[in-house]
């Protein structure tokens, strides 16, 4: 028996097709998502409290949707290929629509709201800056340097309009790769009707956690007391969504049980022998339930505002560490067994090349060196606060 697989498998499933690369685009995908959907709670449905965070959720937003295609674009290899989704756009499939869901996203939502929020701070800064960055700022304006109140009303009106359309276009964007997924008939761990579902709050609880963090990072670099009742609503949200999003999980595998269809004797088998670290203790022990404790103890518990913070900030790690895993374990998982039935096989990870950790960490980082980049350009917080 070779040593890297047990049981009967095919000659073509000894390798992997779908490595780290196609984990991370998920991945990334889902903070996108779930940073947009935590900025519209501001605007869209006036949550107030959570209006420190607002403009540090578009930026985040922005940032790892300007990486998201790079993953696909690594594994593809020759990268140009996917512009033959653009010139013969096929409507019947969902990858190809990718890039269609894509540019609306960065150009008609992201952009757009971002611009409409920070027109009136452009506009300053167009003014009070000297030199080149003078004249960076004046193109930015696009020529629209009227900050009068009737103005600013505008922008206000459209940014909300322009919000309340972004709401269901992240749905679509990241709800589009669990589609792509649970369509999958043939693949009894990815075909269900739930995963788009599972991916959407899983992303919702993945971005929410991600602004969180940063927030608190970004305050504590700037020497700045952070809000507790922001960083309190912001605990309520992510607690919320990860109960929803673990009830979800648990409901998707109570349903497989009650099935029992053929293939549950070999998902058993996948889940003790190959994915008991990455989903039973990464995922479930370390990601959700770890977390969800920390949060409802920070939350609700008598506790002094400094211990109540880094309960938040461990919290929030250790929600990353469980949305990863559940890309792994769904992307990597799925191709773990035979179509057969009746074999596991094994991923080896790789250090260098496209596919390799070095290529992943490298991905995973740009997004970080881009939201740096623009906090500089246009800082997130009050314009009293950047002088």
């Amino acid at each position: 028996m070779h040593p890297v697989f047990s049981g009967y498998i095919y000659p073509n499933e000894y390798e992997l097709h779908w490595g780290l690369l196609i984990v991370i685009y998920p991945y990334l995908t889902g903070l996108v998502a779930g940073a947009f959907i935590l900025a519209s709670l501001n605007r869209t449905f006036n949550v107030k409290v959570l209006e420190p965070v607002y403009r540090l959720a578009l930026l985040t937003a922005l940032s790892f949707l300007i990486v998201a295609p790079l993953p696909l674009f690594s594994h593809l290899g020759h990268p140009e290929r996917a512009l033959e989704m653009l010139w013969t756009p096929h409507i019947g499939s969902a990858m190809a629509m990718f890039g269609f869901v894509y540019a609306w996203y960065l150009l008609m939502v992201l952009l757009l709201e971002i611009w409409f929020d920070y027109r009136k701070d452009i506009v300053i800064y167009s003014q009070e800056k000297k030199g080149v960055a003078k004249y960076f700022y004046r193109i930015l304006t696009l020529g629209a340097t009227d900050i009068s109140e009737e103005a600013l009303r505008f922008d206000d009106r459209a940014g909300k309009f322009i919000t309340i359309i972004g709401i269901p276009s992240a749905f679509l964007l990241h709800g589009y790769v669990g589609f792509i997924f649970g369509s999958v008939k043939a693949n009894p761990w990815w075909s269900s009707v739930l995963m788009p579902i599972v991916f959407l709050f899983s992303a919702i609880v993945s971005g929410i956690a991600m602004v969180f963090l940063l927030h608190m990072i970004t305050d504590m670099f700037r020497w700045k007391t952070p809000n507790m009742a922001c960083l309190n609503k912001l605990a309520e949200f992510l607690l919320y969504a990860m109960l929803i999003d673990f009830s979800l999980e648990m409901l998707d595998f109570i349903h497989r049980l009650y099935e029992s269809e053929e293939s549950i004797h070999i998902l058993g088998d996948l889940i003790q022998n190959r994915l008991f670290l990455s989903l039973i203790i990464s995922q479930i022990v370390v990601g959700t339930l770890t977390p969800i404790l920390g949060i409802i103890v920070a939350r609700f518990g008598n506790l002094p505002d400094e211990m109540r913070r880094m309960m938040y900030f461990l919290s929030t790690i250790l929600v990353q560490v469980g949305i990863f895993s559940t890309r792994w374990n769904v992307v990597v998982g799925g191709q773990l067994f035979s179509k057969s039935l009746r074999g596991l096989t094994m991923y080896k990870v790789q250090v260098l090349g496209l596919e390799g950790i070095l290529m992943c960490i490298f991905l995973l980082v740009l997004p970080f060196i881009i939201l740096y980049t623009f906090i500089k350009i246009l800082p997130p917080w009050p314009h009293a606060e950047t002088k």
